[in-house]
Order: C-alpha cells, then sequence, then structure tokens
C-alpha cells in the first residue's frame, strides 16, 4: 500500500494520480530511492512520493497541471548519493547543487517538460538562485517544504510512542 505522509488513504487508489507517474514507479533508478534515508525515519522515495501526491493535489485544486506537478514531485529529490556525507562529485553545496543533479538523472531516463524541468530544479528557492518561472514551481517549494516538516513530525511522534509503550 501506497500512503503519503499525515494521509489514511492508499494513494494508489486514486486513478488520476496513479495514472500520472505509474511508468516512473515502474523504473528500477526510482526503486533505488528507497535505499536512501531522507528526513530522519522517511526514505528518499517516500518524500518523493509524499511530494507528488500532495503536489499533485494542490496543483488540480489551484487549476494548474497537476500531471506535471506529480513527476516533477516524484523526481525533485532524484539522486543517488548520501546527502549527510561529502561527495567529490557534487560540486558545491547540497542544498543548491541537488536540484541540478537530480534534473540531470531524470532527464536521462525520461522526457521532461520544461515545466517539470522548473518545478525540479527550481524546488529549492529561495535557498538556490534559480527563480521559478511556473506557478506550479512555486507550488512545490512550499510542497516540498510541507512535506520535510511533517516527515520530521511524524517521524519525532513515532519515537516518543515507541518510549511510551
Amino acid at each position: 500500500m501506497l500512503k503519503a505522509v499525515l494521509s489514511r488513504k492508499n494513494i494508489a487508489e486514486n486513478a488520476e494520480f496513479d495514472g500520472c507517474i505509474s511508468d516512473l514507479l515502474e523504473n528500477r533508478s526510482v526503486e533505488r530511492l528507497k535505499d536512501f534515508s531522507h528526513h530522519l525515519g522517511t526514505s528518499r522515495f517516500q518524500h518523493c512520493l509524499n511530494v507528488s501526491y500532495y503536489n499533485f493535489l494542490v496543483c488540480r485544486r489551484l487549476g494548474l497541471d497537476a500531471r506535471a506537478g506529480a513527476r516533477a514531485g516524484l523526481l525533485h529529490d532524484f539522486y543517488f548519493y548520501n546527502h549527510h556525507r561529502k561527495n567529490e562529485s557534487v560540486k558545491g553545496i547540497h542544498f543548491c547543487a541537488h536540484p541540478m543533479v537530480a534534473f540531470a538523472n531524470a532527464a536521462e531516463l525520461f522526457p521532461i517538460s520544461e515545466l517539470e524541468s522548473d518545478m525540479i530544479v527550481c524546488h529549492m528557492w529561495p535557498i538556490t538562485a534559480f527563480f521559478p518561472r511556473h506557478s506550479e514551481t512555486f507550488v512545490i517549494t512550499f510542497v516540498d517544504k510541507f512535506c520535510a516538516v511533517a516527515e520530521i513530525a511524524s517521524s519525532a511522534v513515532n519515537r516518543a510512542r515507541k518510549r511510551v509503550d
């Protein structure tokens, strides 16, 4: 069952959402994201899935391109290194460099639209100098931060519950 943080629903049952990302989920490289820790107890795959799902919902609600939102959300952190350790192949600070790494990795495997490209490359604005050119890109910047906070809070609550039990 695929579930997003703070959601009780099986998000795979949302046919419209599933139709946007099913081809990406079938790719072995996307599966590899499960092997990397991201925010405390959250895998990079789960974080990307969370961003993908909530980005899809917000974009759809606002009348924006929800399909691009779902796809860019799943690929926005599409990199394969431990960001907690120094990585010689990454030029610069991880926070600023990883969007370009994620975009390069995604573009190697999937057709990426100009909108999806902007969303992936600019999702760390305002930390990076890449200013968003589309409304959907502003959405992903906020959804990404919302999901990170929700994942960290969820992990803290789960640890507290384990201590009480």
